[in-house]
């Protein structure tokens, strides 16, 4: 089966760690935005099942991957979905819930490391709301990072199977994902990422393992993989890493 993901060309955002999944369990999948106009694909393709009048269930918003006829929305859903499929989530269903669990206060995390560059507006420039964004990540930075960080810390160290993941033996999507936000996280902020992350070696190693996955490894020199750029979920401006 060939999956279609949905999302903004350009950026990593949230479709990243769909991407990442995809990559990892070696899915055949086309990146939609990617495949030219005239074929049927970029921005317009996104727009016709966000605002078409013939979609019976219409997504919000990218991400969102078309399977056959059914197409699924948002990150942490896309992930559920495909965890069981693509091998990457546990077989029994208490796994399963908490793996997606870990997934939601990984986009929770997500939407606060957005809104320290765009606290008021996601309309607005950065350069309209840089004194709110000043504020809101000084907190983030002295807060917040550290409370998710910590808690992630704090997962891998209570995995009875002392695997070096999050969830039971093996690499689940999570994993990735959370290797995705640390990676983030030390190109947003390099400065103030590394205070923290020295504090929790565990996700250092966590990130390490994930980026040096056979699989994931490829993909990344490939040149397939955007890199993190000032339009996307993490973006760096050096006055607020201060």
């Amino acid at each position: 089966m060939t999956y279609e993901l949905y999302y903004w060309p350009g950026i990593q955002g949230r479709g990243e760690f769909v991407r990442l999944a995809l990559e990892e369990a070696g899915a055949d999948y086309v990146d939609i935005a990617l495949v030219p106009e005239e074929e049927g694909g970029g921005v317009p393709a996104l727009q016709r099942y966000i605002a078409g009048d013939d979609v019976e269930r219409p997504p919000f918003a990218p991400p969102f991957l078309k399977v056959g006829r059914r197409l699924i929305g948002q990150t942490s859903n896309i992930l559920l979905f495909l965890g069981t499929k693509l091998g990457l989530a546990p077989r029994d269903e208490t796994g399963r819930l908490w793996t997606h669990q870990l997934q939601l206060t990984v986009a929770d995390f997500v939407d606060e490391i957005h809104d320290t560059h765009h606290p008021i507006a996601a309309s607005l420039y950065y350069e309209e709301q840089q004194a709110e964004a000043t504020r809101r990540t000084a907190d983030f930075l002295e807060h917040r990072m550290p409370k998710y960080l910590g808690y992630f810390a704090t997962v891998l160290e209570r995995n009875k199977h002392g695997s070096g993941w999050l969830v039971g033996s093996s690499r689940t999507y999570v994993d990735l994902s959370v290797a995705q936000v640390v990676a983030g996280l030390t190109y947003a902020f390099p400065k103030r990422s590394k205070a923290v992350l020295d504090r929790f070696p565990g996700l250092v190693s966590l990130r390490e393992r994930v980026f040096a996955r056979p699989a994931i490894e490829a993909y990344v020199s490939s040149g397939r993989r955007t890199p993190f750029n000032q339009m996307g979920l993490f973006r760096h401006y050096p006055e607020l890493d201060a």
